[in-house]
Parts: C-alpha cells; structure tokens; sequence
C-alpha cells in the first residue's frame, strides 16, 4: 500500500508546535495543538526595497542579490554612474569611463564586466571595462562589433555577448544574431543566434548559456541554449517581455522579468508564469539569480525604485517605516532620548518654546514631567533613556542660545553643568548615557561651530573640534565612539565624520546632502533619516562603518525634527518636525524580516 512516508520517505509527525527551520520543506504534520495538518511551502513573490540614489533607465546590472551593480544608464542623457546594492540598499561608486546607456555586462560585484551600450544619441559602442569592487578600468580592446542591448552571460574572465543593435543610427539599423566571447582580455567570434534580436535576457555561462525575449525588432518569446560553439532553439516564453530583463547563474535556471507582461521563470526545459513585479517598468535594469533577483530603474518618474524577487519558503517583509501614535503636541526642533518602545520628546517649538515632555511606550505618547521655567526651548539635543536622559544646549527666544544641561529620572528634572559654549542646531551622541555624552556642531553667534564637548555626568569639558564646522547636524554612536553627519555649513552637507574619543576623522559621505534631519544608532550602525533639501524630504540612508547605502523612506517628510528621533539603526523611532506645519507624526522604523510560509492543509 502506497502511503505518505513511502512516497516522502518520512512519515507524518505528531508535534505540538510548528517546526522554525527549513528542514520541513514539503513535509506534513499534525499540530496536536491547533488540530490540524500543516506543511511549508515554497512562496514566490516580489517586495520593495530600498530605492535607488539616483534615477535612471536603461542600466545595466550585475551580481548577487546582496552584492549587486548598477551602471550607466539614461537619466536621460547617458551616465556613467555606479552604484552598489547590498541587499537593502544602494551606495554611490566610481564613475564608468564611457558613460552610457543600454549597456550589459556580467560577473560579480567584485570582478564585473561592462561591454556595448549607447552613446548619445544612440550611437553604438564597443567600450569594454572591469570593474574590480572600487573602480572602473577600460579594457584595450573592446567588442569586434559595437552594439547596444546585447544578451549577456558568464564571468569577468569567462563572458560572453550575444545579438544586439548592431548596425548604427539607430533607428534604420539592424538587430544582429553575432556572439563574442570574452577571456579576460579580449573577444573573440562565437556561434551566431537562429534569431537576430536586441534587448535578450541572458543566464548561464560562456559554455552553457540562455538567451530568451528580446525585440526583432517586434517582441520575441524565443528562447536558445549555448553549449560553447552553436545555439539551438529551445521551448518559449509564454509571452513576450518588451523591454523586459533577464538573469539567472545556469542554463537550466533562470528569471525574465520587468516589461509589460507577466514574469517567468525557466527549470531547463520549459517557462512558467511567476510573481510579477509591482509596477511595470520596459527599460529597467536587474541582476541576480531564478530564485533571488534584483530589478531597479525605470517605470514611472522618478525610476529610482527597487524590488527584489524570492522563491523561498520563507515570507519576506520588507524594511520599512509604519505609523506610530502621534505626539500630544506638534512640534519642531525637540531633544529626544530612548529607545523605539520607550522614548522621551524633550521641549520644542510650536510657534514659541515650549517645555512639554513626552514618554512613549511603543504604542502612544503620554504628557511627562515639564522642564522647569524659565527652560523652554528648541533646537536642542539629548540623549539617555527615557527614565535617565540627559537636554543640553538648545535657543531660548529673545534670550539667545543657551548652554543649560538638565537631567531626568523619569519624573523630575534637575539642572547640572552647563555647556561651555552656550549654542542651538547641535547634537550629540544619542546613544550616550546621562553620565558619558559628547556634544557637538552648532550654529552659534557669528555662525556655525564645530567646538565639541565631553560630559562626565557633571561637567562639560571642551575637546577637539570637527574638520567640518556645521549646524542643524545629526549624530550617533557613544562619547568614546561617535559619528556626525550632515547639517548646514551652510549650504547643506554630506559630510560624515567619527570620533574615536580623542579626535575626528572624516570618513565617507552621505548620499544626499542635507540639513535639519535627524539620526539614531551607532558609531557602526546609524541611521540618518528626513532632514531639508530645498524642503522636507524623507529619504532615509544607513551607514554600515564605511559606507552610507539607501534605506526605506519615511513615510511623512519632515525637517528641523532636530533630533526628534531615538533607537538603533533597525529599530528607530522619528517624531514631530516640521512638513512645514509642525507635525506630531510618529514612525517606527524596522528592518527587512523572514518567517517560514507555513499553511494548514485543507479539503478545499
């Protein structure tokens, strides 16, 4: 008798709880429990990530998932700009030296390949660069024939280029079925294509390679193999892909997505409708594997969106900010300590200063301890926890800037050493403590400041001051280990600089320049989020010790929350700011998340 366990090999199991890892693929079991069968499933789907720096069509793309490309592109001249995607976001890198759009390439994020494209307007060529994970270099020798759009597969040192617009100006030339193959230092003549077509999707490697869709010039749902000297005409795509992508690291495995029409996924023999993405986009630019791919660019203005594709057992949740409860009392320019479920909104400014206090308990806000007169005040800074925090600095009105410090225990404030240099627009080291905070930049009488201050629980002593003097700054990180980023020198800035406790170092900048936004986290791992370029803005960047990277934006652009913000860098919390009118919006910030597809079997 034919039965579960001898068609499985494993026999049904009796659990009280759901298995939590991924060995139960495909299995089935009785949760005594719930009183009902379950299993794992495979889940196909696509979900947003963080959007591009920069927006662009008709890119190219290469890599992993975690570790891919974009290059050149139209924007909507062509570019020659690079970007880096670590699998939640995108951070700037060196430029190609042939900008250019409708380029392909192949390989990995530290070994890539870039070769063809277009050169405005549309004119075909035959650049070849390397790219080595920093910078770009040209290749002596480029493509026998200059095209744009061509199929692509293989490696850096094993790559190979196939079909194309080959024959220039574009429109009254001609699609090409011609095929090279690269080795590192030069191309050389493959087997030609059955059928001549330009902008093909391409998996595999140089000696056994898929080419699939693709333009005529009408739309192609042709599919061919390569096995290293002749292609072969292998099952079609169910549909066409006009100005679609394709990746895939094998011949029998590989993604058409993007274009107009459904997405499909190949198994080595036959095409089958998947997950389409969110939103349409002809003339987007991809990488990836069949079962983890990366489509960016393109669709509607302004084509800087991304969305990753999983065929996994898992369910993905994207990074993202969600709507928190909203402060009590809008405001701008508050002092802010804590963490994302127990917060602290120290004083601000409505349309004076007020001293209103707020704590936050991961769902609401709820009215705490007023600072004492005469201390209302905006543009302020702090740090602590919600019950042991820690307001210094800030602009009292008419008064001018203040240098007071005062600190809470949850229910009452008590005044302590003040700042040495009395100034507004500064910030500090969020993640410091009541007893150990370093406070610096500044807009002062006569400007801005980059005078920084240590506290010791009772005093402030000075220290040394920032490369880059600036106001209306954001911070991160601990006394002994801080980072600072942004702000106004004026104009606005993307300068980022660390501390090591004893001086500043200037490191990598931001992605976008900006005044007035907030920050939370570490020296390690910050988040920078809001802020003001010309207005409000919402974008969102994350900074791993060396490189800042795209990150979800906030869902209400906000300016001069100056410092309205607390937690880490994945569990962040943003509130009040100014859209402008003051706002009392909160948000939650958490990070990308995965949980096994788990599903009770039914009859139905």
């Amino acid at each position: 008798m034919t039965n579960y366990k001898n068609i499985f090999g494993k026999p049904v199991k009796f659990l009280a709880t759901d298995p939590d890892n991924a060995e139960a693929e495909g299995q089935i079991w009785y949760n005594s429990t719930a009183g009902a069968f379950k299993s794992i499933v495979a889940l196909e789907a696509w979900s947003s990530s963080a959007n591009k720096i920069d927006p662009v069509q008709w890119a190219g793309g290469l890599g992993s998932q975690t570790a891919g490309l974009s290059y050149g592109g139209e924007q909507p001249a062509s570019q020659n700009l690079t970007e880096e995607y670590n699998g939640s976001g995108w951070s700037s890198s060196s430029n190609l030296n042939t900008g250019r759009n409708r380029v392909r390439g192949c390989g990995s994020q530290t070994a890539g390949l870039a070769f063809g494209g277009a050169t405005p307007p549309l004119t075909n060529t035959d650049a070849t660069e390397l790219y080595d994970g920093s910078t770009w270099t040209s290749n002596p020798t480029g493509l026998s024939s200059a095209r744009f759009t061509p199929g692509a597969a293989g490696t850096q040192t094993s790559a190979l280029a196939f079909g194309g617009y080959g024959v220039a100006p574009f429109p009254s030339g001609s699609v090409v079925t011609s095929t090279e193959e690269f080795n590192g230092t030069s191309w050389t003549a493959g087997g030609a294509l059955n059928t001549a077509r330009s902008n093909m999707g391409g998996a595999g490697t140089q000696t056994a390679a898929l080419g699939f869709a693709g333009d005529e010039p009408a739309a192609s749902t042709k599919t061919e193999a390569y096995d290293g000297s002749t292609w072969t005409n292998v099952n079609a795509l169910n549909s066409t892909n006009p100005g679609g992508y394709g990746c895939g690291t094998s011949q029998t495995a590989a993604l058409s997505f993007g274009g107009t029409n459904p997405a499909e996924i190949w198994d080595g023999t036959n095409w089958a409708v998947t997950a389409s993405m969110a939103t349409a986009r002809p003339s987007l630019g991809g990488f990836g594997s069949s079962s983890a791919a990366v489509g960016f660019g393109a669709g509607s203005s302004p084509f800087t969106s991304t969305e990753e594709y999983n065929k996994s057992i898992n369910v993905i949740t994207a990074a993202a900010w969600s709507a928190g409860g909203d402060l009590n009392t809008a405001r701008r320019g508050l002092g802010s300590a804590g963490t994302q479920t127990a917060a602290l909104a120290m004083s601000g400014n409505t349309t004076v200063g007020v001293a209103n206090v707020e704590s936050y308990n991961g769902t609401s806000w709820t009215n705490s301890t007023a600072l004492p007169a005469p201390t209302a005040r905006w543009q302020t800074s702090g740090s602590g926890t919600q019950t042991a925090a820690l307001l210094f600095g800030g602009y009292i009105g008419p008064s001018g800037d203040t240098g007071t410090t005062q600190k809470f225990d949850g229910s009452t404030w008590t005044s302590t050493g003040s700042l040495n240099n009395p100034r507004r627009a500064l910030t500090g080291s969020g993640s410091g403590t009541q007893t150990a905070t370093l406070a610096f930049g500044a807009y002062a009488p006569g400007g801005v400041s980059a005078v920084t201050e240590s506290f010791n629980g009772t005093t402030w002593t000075n220290v040394n001051s920032m490369n880059t003097a600036r106001g209306y700054l954001a911070g991160a990180g601990i006394q002994t280990a801080a980072l600072a980023f942004g702000g106004a020198t004026p104009p606005p800035t993307n300068a980022t600089e660390s501390w090591n406790g004893t001086s500043w170092t200037t490191v990598n900048s931001m992605n976008t320049a900006r005044a007035q936004l907030n920050g939370t986290g570490l020296q390690t791992a910050a988040l920078a989020f809001g802020g003001e370029v010309g207005g409000a803005i919402g974008i969102s960047e994350s900074w791993d010790g060396t490189n800042w990277s795209t990150s979800p934006s906030l869902g209400t652009a906000r300016l001069n929350a100056n410092n309205g913000g607390a937690g880490t860098q994945t569990s962040a919390i943003a509130f009040g700011g100014s859209l402008p009118p003051n706002t009392a919006a909160t948000e939650e910030f958490n990070p990308e998340s995965s949980a096994l597809n788990l599903k009770t079997l039914t009859t139905s």
